[in-house]
């Protein structure tokens, strides 16, 4: 993948990260690179005060350094703020802020040299991965501390991870790999840390699983709704192009290939159609409304985290047509640091919505709106059996818990618990970090953005968010079970397939944690939503409906 400074994409970082390609540095950055430092080069030469250059830093902006002692000021800046605590990052995060922080080089705004530049690359190209602490960073003057930690072991300092060795003393992993340390010069260690790398980096990751769970979360849905028996008139194109939200008819049109259709016909359904159901509880019958913002609210995520991998992030910024060096701010982390709040708070709804519809499939009272209450212990009297027939005439009760011999067996009763304990973690995590500043640096910067706890936590939000609706899913097509023999559509078919070959129907009660991981890989695989793209690809074609404006 070739690196410009100007066109990096989720996707691609995605993949850098995971060390599915190596990167290339374009040449027009090249040239950018050199013309930047030609400047820092001449600031020196003439002797120019320039913060952070020939002064201190901070709050010893005022403190001038001689010629002689720049590539030290630079290298203790790198040891001082290497001040990081916590987990280290794991490779793939590493990879990505490695990635990330040689993209804004070569911008042509940081004054690097080349040789630094190209040792970064090589150093990224070769997976030798400095320990950087997860936890330091208040996203002001860029991550600066996060940042430290991933130079200090390119300068052959600290600890630092490759496939071939695994955790061992930077130097060492540099010379098995026939790569030398970084000597930095005037600028340089600036150059390195003044940025949001480590924000970004673990935006984009929450970023790219919250767009899959949140198209497949549309999948786990429809699956409720149908084994719940529920109507799919909500869904109506006409009624969405009303209220022409973009993500709402996205995910009406979703449901709408999933469901039954003449595209796509469901023997449940055309078993219950017209049977009493006039309509369906808001978990059911809202999933457009309150799952389209969550992709809304992702697309515009993805606009700013674009623009931001792909900005100059430091201080002072060299201008190099202009031959100056200007102090600014664009090292500061607010930008990703509202967007990774926001997407927390927008993607917990999935979950916290999936929780009400579990409940709904553990409770056969809160199923039975189309019947009348008083009817609600005659029908009760059926649940033992797994495929009972209700006063209507050809509705299947799913039993409590989703369990055939209920007592003896307890099915999803706490499986349901940990969706619920899950979804209450999220609302403590959805709690904006970014409303928060605390000055530092002796008051020079005296408004933060917290962005690196708002990145954290994004991620934590999304990782229960996965297990939640993995949960969902595993219940949906136990409940299927009680339609048997009747088939439900053939993408919904295919989801079930593919659980059933990682996770067994439940005669009896059974070890289950195994089970929610087993489903949660398939949803972090995006193995559900390839299961069924096809399906809704094609019922987009034959129905010929438009596509969301």
């Amino acid at each position: 993948m070739e690196l410009d400074g100007e066109s990096l994409s989720v996707e691609t970082l995605m993949k850098i990260g995971e060390g599915a390609c190596k990167v290339k540095i374009s040449e027009a950055a090249i040239s950018r690179v050199k013309a930047s430092r030609e400047v820092v080069d001449d600031m020196v030469a003439s002797n120019k005060v320039v913060y952070g250059v020939t002064t201190g830093f901070g709050k010893f902006e005022d403190v001038v350094i001689s010629q002689q002692q720049t590539g030290e000021l630079q290298e203790n800046l790198i040891r001082s703020h290497a001040a990081g605590v916590g987990l280290p990052l794991t490779p793939q995060q590493t990879r990505r802020m490695l990635a990330l922080r040689l993209n804004v080089l070569l911008k042509g705004c940081s004054g690097a040299r080349l040789e630094t530049v190209r040792k970064l690359e090589a150093a990224l190209n070769a997976s030798c991965l400095s320990l950087v602490p997860e936890k330091g960073t208040v996203g002001a003057s860029g991550d600066l501390a996060p940042l430290s930690h991933l130079a200090l072991g390119l300068m052959g300092e600290g600890l630092m991870w490759s496939p071939s060795s695994g955790w061992a003393k930077a130097a060492d992993v540099l010379t098995a790999h026939g790569l030398s340390p970084i000597s930095l010069e005037a600028k340089e260690g600036l150059a390195l840390i003044n940025g949001t790398q480590l924000i970004t980096g673990l935006g984009i990751e929450a970023l790219a699983r919250a767009e899959l769970i949140t198209k497949e979360a549309d999948v786990v849905a429809a699956l409720t709704l149908e084994v719940l028996q529920g109507t799919t008139r909500a869904f109506d194109y006409d009624v969405h192009a009303k209220k022409p939200h973009c993500g709402q008819q996205m995910v009406a049109g979703r449901l709408r290939a999933l469901l039954h259709s003449n595209i796509h016909p469901s023997e449940i359904t055309a078993n219950h159609q017209n049977k009493h159901r006039v309509q369906d509880a808001y978990t059911l019958r809202c999933m457009p409304q309150v799952h389209g913002i969550v992709t809304d609210t992702l697309t515009f995520v993805r606009g700013i985290l674009t623009t931001e991998m792909n900005s100059a992030l430091d201080n002072p910024m060299v201008i190099a047509e202009r031959r100056e060096l200007i102090s600014a701010g664009n090292f500061h982390g607010e930008y990703p640091a509202k967007v990774l709040d926001y997407l927390a708070i927008a993607v917990h709804e999935l979950a916290n919505i999936s929780e009400r519809r579990q409940d709904r499939m553990m409770t056969p009272c809160k199923r039975l709106s189309f019947v009348k209450y008083s009817q609600c212990c005659y029908v009760l009297s059926y649940i033992a059996l797994s495929k009972a027939e209700n006063v209507a005439g050809k509705h299947v009760e799913i039993p409590a818990f989703v369990t055939p011999g209920g007592g003896l067996n307890n099915g999803f009763m706490i499986a349901h618990c940990t969706s619920a304990a899950l979804v209450s973690e999220n609302k403590v995590l959805t709690h904006p970090s970014s409303v928060d500043s605390i000055t530092t640096s002796a008051g020079q910067e005296d408004h933060v953005s917290m962005g690196g706890f708002a990145a954290r936590k994004a991620i934590s939000v999304v990782s229960n968010v996965e297990q939640v609706l993995a949960i969902e899913l595993l219940a949906a097509c136990q409940a299927l079970e009680f339609h048997r023999p009747r088939k439900t559509t053939a993408p919904l078919e295919e989801v079930y397939k593919l659980v059933r070959t990682v996770v067994r129907p439940w005669d009896k009660d059974r070890y289950m944690t195994p089970d929610i991981e087993a489903a949660t890989q398939l949803l972090r695989g995006g193995k559900v939503w390839a299961a069924v793209e096809p399906y809704i690809n094609h019922y987009r074609a034959a129905s010929n409906e438009p596509p969301p404006k």
